[in-house]
């Protein structure tokens, strides 16, 4: 999720808490009875949040293990490059060591 949507999530989760705890302080109901409307509201937004922390963790270990896997795949190629190049440069090497040493 980008730092936007992240913000834009926390923002939201936030006013609905406030927004409910605004609207259950305004209802006309008894101290017991608003604390208690206010306590499962808080549990049911604890778990809302919990779920929404499990989403985005889930997401970020796809995307660093996406990240590695990529990064590994880089690593081999560069690997197998630069066998190529030390192959090559060893046969050019050797050719010009046959080359100069007919001259000579």
């Amino acid at each position: 999720m980008s730092k936007g949507g992240s913000k834009f999530a926390l923002g939201a989760i936030f006013g609905a808490i406030a927004g409910a705890i605004a609207g259950v302080l305004a209802a006309p109901k008894s101290g017991r009875e608003t604390r208690e409307e206010l306590k499962k509201k808080a549990e049911k937004k604890r778990q809302d949040a919990e779920g929404k922390y499990q989403d985005i963790k889930l997401e970020a270990t796809e995307k660093v293990n996406e990240a590695t896997s990529r990064a590994n795949e880089a690593v081999e190629d560069v690997k197998e490059k630069t066998e190529e190049i030390k192959t090559r440069s060893k046969n050019t090497i050797s050719g010009a060591k046959k080359g100069f040493n007919k001259k000579v």
